[in-house]
């Protein structure tokens, strides 16, 4: 009994708070130190002598192979534990940016930073991600802005951290403290319990057969599946809506990240001094944390569970609003009214991402649809960065990369609301035709219709 009372607690609490605390930790260390690489931009012209094009290659390869080697970290997470993943994971992240305060060129920082701490991210990413939603059922959405609130949180310590580390010790002593930071994440693994593990424990004890049939729907996330359960677990991609929200994701991903990568540098070319260019990623980062949380508790409240599609839009959209006026803010008071919108809209829809898909496969398929989400936005990362600075490079100015950020997010946000409008329609349309109107009109109108005919 009281053991049958420690799993209920660890539902929606209990030990369930320590997993976010570890999705937390996770997200700092990876979606953080990602923003944060944009800071050494300067350093690593300055060292190696590269326009801001190349440069923009390391962020583009670390996000690139972040989201597109997220299906191989569902799979780990699948076939053997999330432990292993992110664990396995933190290793080859602090192993790629040690051996890159050693680069010599930007070819091999492409190799180090981009490649194999972008390796390293992407086994810690989607499992740590995925725990929490097995650990969380009522109270999801706020379990997932808290967690995700470590990328706000993470950007606003690390920014100024970061361009104190780099003037202190070089880009390259930078780069050997951010290597020990990032090990962290073998801690987090490590703590990370398989709920499903547990669930088997207590079933042997009670002289139950082992399985994972007394599970309730919601909680199969880390169930445990037959080899040839494999092409069955992405069934979801056949579901009309998900196709609509990859659509979406694909735009989304072209935009998002280009203010995170060219915010400070188009500070710094308007006059801003470093260190209030760096202060405002932190400011990014602290409304960051508050679009999580907020955006998280929010949609949790029964008034507007059935409007988490609609709430994820209408951030999208204000950010890529705000993407337009940029061109028009040349001076630092200016460039924080900004940082504090698109900071805020931004922590929103990364916290809605997570439970907008549950909401939409279900439980059971989420880890291996957010893979394939996450994987969707590699290609959009890999290139709308060096696009981004191809403009710059070309025209002399930013105006052109904010203004391509901008319309790629609202381009995102019209798609799901367009397609999603349709649906809807199509829904109603074959709700009608199952229930139409009768046929029979009371005694007394036929009564009036047949009188009327006679006269």
């Amino acid at each position: 009994m009281a053991d049958g009372k420690r799993r209920q607690r660890d539902v929606d609490g209990g030990w369930g708070w320590v997993i976010v605390g570890c999705c937390f930790m996770v997200t700092v260390c990876t979606r953080a130190v990602t923003r944060c690489i944009s800071i050494f931009f300067v350093e690593f012209q300055a060292e190696f002598g590269a326009d801001y094009a190349a440069t923009a290659w390391i962020h583009s390869l670390v996000d690139c192979t972040t989201m597109l080697c997220a299906p191989l970290g569902s799979l780990v997470g699948n076939r053997w534990s999330c432990r292993v993943s992110v664990m396995l994971g933190g290793l080859l992240s602090s192993v790629g940016l040690l051996l890159s305060s050693f680069s010599n060129s930007l070819e091999l920082l492409y190799l180090t930073m981009g490649v194999l701490t972008g390796l390293g991210f992407a086994l810690c990413y989607t499992p740590s991600i995925v725990m929490v939603g097995s650990y969380f059922l009522q109270r999801r959405a706020l379990a997932y802005g808290v967690a995700m609130s470590g990328s706000g949180i993470g950007t606003f310590v690390l920014a100024p951290a970061v361009q104190l580390l780099i003037e202190r010790y070089s880009w390259r002593g930078a780069l050997l403290l951010l290597s020990a930071f990032v090990s962290n994440m073998c801690v987090c693994g490590a703590l990370l319990r398989p709920i499903t593990a547990q669930e088997q424990e207590e079933q042997e004890e009670e002289g139950e057969k082992p399985g994972l049939v007394s599970l309730p729907d919601a909680e199969l996330t880390l169930r445990l599946r037959e080899p040839e359960d494999g092409i069955k677990e992405f069934r979801f991609l056949l579901l009309p809506d998900f196709l609509c929200l990859a659509v979406s994701f694909l735009f989304l991903a072209s935009g998002c990240s280009l203010p995170f990568v060219y915010l400070v540098p188009y500070a710094l070319s308007a006059g801003v001094p470093h260190q209030q260019a760096a202060f405002l990623m932190s400011i990014l980062g602290v409304l960051d944390i508050v679009g999580n949380v907020t955006f998280g508790w929010l949609t949790d409240r029964r008034c507007l569970k059935a409007y988490r599609l609609a709430c994820y839009v209408l951030a999208v959209a204000m950010e890529g609003l705000c993407c337009l006026f940029v061109p028009l803010l040349r001076s630092f008071p200016l460039l924080v009214p900004f940082a504090v919108l698109y900071g805020y809209f931004d922590g929103a829809y990364v916290a809605l991402i997570p439970v907008v898909t549950a909401d939409l496969v279900g439980a059971p398929y989420l880890s291996s649809a957010l893979g394939v989400v996450y994987f969707l936005h590699a290609i959009p990362f890999l290139l709308s960065p060096p696009v981004g600075g191809w403009l710059v490079d070309v025209t002399g100015s930013y105006t052109p990369t904010f203004f391509l950020s901008g319309a790629a997010l609202l381009t995102s946000a019209v798609v799901i609301s367009a397609i999603t409008g349709i649906h809807r329609c199509r829904r109603h349309l074959k709700a009608s035709k199952h229930n139409p109107r009768p046929l029979c009109l009371p005694d007394q109108s036929q009564r009036s219709i047949s009188s009327a005919r006679a006269t």
